[in-house]
């Protein structure tokens, strides 16, 4: 049986790997790092989490929670390293990045069907998986550009900063969760986040020093064409000074424990590990210089004397046009074994990237032994993100994540927004396990 290339090792690959070899074929994983690195890795473990340390939510009325609960009937290995690594983080699926890496990692060097090579790729390979993700290295970039005949699209993504919780002031900062409800098995009442409470004129000076803070700047950041769900937060306020305050900074469902009523606005932290030593900023992706991020992220109430044990920063996130140069299973229009899996194809996200990178071993394994490649109806949150894939406009193609907007609308839909999505849960599911079922599928 020939070796299978798998180019790639971060989530889709890893996923697609794994699925590939419990299939019985041969696989080789190719992973440029620590040969090549990236200006955002900072180990050569496979599978690393370099922007957020969460997969999101869990509950299959939330749109994430759904393609997950999709991809646990297919057997995502991702899923399975994700649950061993959970940290508290309400009904939303955080993890310690070090322990879900390592998961991942051993799981792939141990399998006996997988070797994985170190070093950089510059050859498409057929057949197999382009998995490379936001920061694929500029000689494969080339040859993927060539062989589409198009130009990749790219934009920047930007990363939060993480605090260390000894240096948080704990007289002002206080847990609770939104509404009470986003509470984990075992956590306690007390909430899964981290809160600081701004009063108004606390916020309006927060807005007036973000406003006038230093950013890196640079000639290809000029026209940066920012992705809606990692946007900076200094270009978020530039939409108007409320903008935060209806964004990561609602104050909605928390209650200040020191007022008993609710604050103006209220900065959310994130656990980022089992120990919860380092906490995230949420919705603070950034690109202020580092003086900056220390200055006006300290202007937070409670956040005074904070630590930073990572500085937010930006950087490169490349994605290939697929409704104008992939076929329906994102593979080459004249090489139907070479796919493509991940950021790459035009998805945001960690979960829906190795959701593509299953589907994509499992439609590998499908070709290779003879059969059709086959996609989920878009009565499925899988489905329904491939559908986007082939059918969005080409000429004005944006990345994607996982929402209820792109699902095949019910036949007569319930006013009650949570009853809707109810049904389009019980229905992809139902529709996800007939699909399995006439297709042959099992879970590796």
């Amino acid at each position: 049986m020939a070796e299978l290339h798998i180019v790639g090792g971060g989530l889709a690959g890893s996923e697609a790997a794994f699925q590939l070899a419990e299939r019985g074929h041969q696989v080789v994983l190719h992973e440029m790092r620590p040969v090549l690195g990236t200006p955002a890795h900072k180990t050569d473990k496979l599978a690393e989490l370099v922007c957020s340390n969460t997969f999101k939510s869990t509950e299959v009325t939330n749109a994430h929670g759904l393609l997950k609960a999709e991809m646990r009937e297919l057997g995502s290995m991702i899923l399975r390293a994700a649950d061993e690594a959970r940290v508290p983080a309400g009904s939303a699926l955080a993890v310690d990045r070090d322990v879900f890496s390592a998961a991942v990692h051993d799981r792939i060097l141990a399998h006996p069907h997988i070797r994985v090579e170190r070093g950089e790729v510059a050859a498409l390979p057929d057949p197999g998986i382009i998995a490379t993700g936001p920061l694929t290295s500029d000689a494969l970039a080339q040859q993927i550009s060539a062989r589409l005949g198009i130009a990749s699209l790219a934009f920047y993504d930007a990363i939060a900063p993480i605090l260390s919780v000894e240096s948080l002031d704990h007289d002002v900062v206080f847990k609770a969760s939104r509404y009470g409800k986003e509470t984990m098995a075992g956590e306690g009442d007390e909430g899964a986040y981290l809160n600081c409470a701004m009063n108004k004129e606390q916020y309006e000076a927060f807005i007036d020093a973000l406003i006038a803070a230093d950013v890196h700047t640079s000639h290809e950041f000029d026209k940066v064409p920012y992705f809606e769900g990692c946007m900076p937060v200094e270009e978020m306020v530039r939409r108007g000074r409320e903008s935060l305050r209806f964004g990561p900074l609602k104050p909605v469902g928390i209650t200040d424990p020191k007022t008993g009523r609710r604050a103006w606005a209220v900065v959310q932290l994130r656990r980022e590990d089992r120990a919860g030593r380092m906490w995230n900023l949420v919705g603070f992706q950034t690109r202020l210089r580092i003086p900056e991020q220390q200055r006006v992220f300290r202007m937070i109430p409670g956040l005074e004397q904070a630590e930073f044990l990572r500085f937010g920063s930006i950087h490169r996130n490349s994605y290939v046009n697929a409704p104008a140069s992939l076929l329906p299973h994102l593979a080459l229009k004249d090489a139907p074994t070479t796919l493509f899996a991940g950021q790459l194809t035009g998805v945001e996200g960690y979960t829906e990237s190795t959701a593509t990178g299953l589907l994509a071993a499992l439609n590998l394994d499908r070709m290779l032994r003879g059969l059709e490649p086959v996609v989920p109806p878009p009565t499925t949150m899988l489905g329904a993100l491939y559908r986007y894939l082939r059918e969005a406009d080409p000429k004005h193609f944006q990345p994607m994540n996982a929402n209820f907007g792109l699902l095949e609308e019910l036949a007569d839909p319930p006013r009650d927004k949570m009853k809707k999505r109810e049904l389009y849960a019980a229905r992809a599911l139902a529709d996800l396990q007939a699909w399995m079922l006439a297709n042959g599928l099992a879970a590796a």
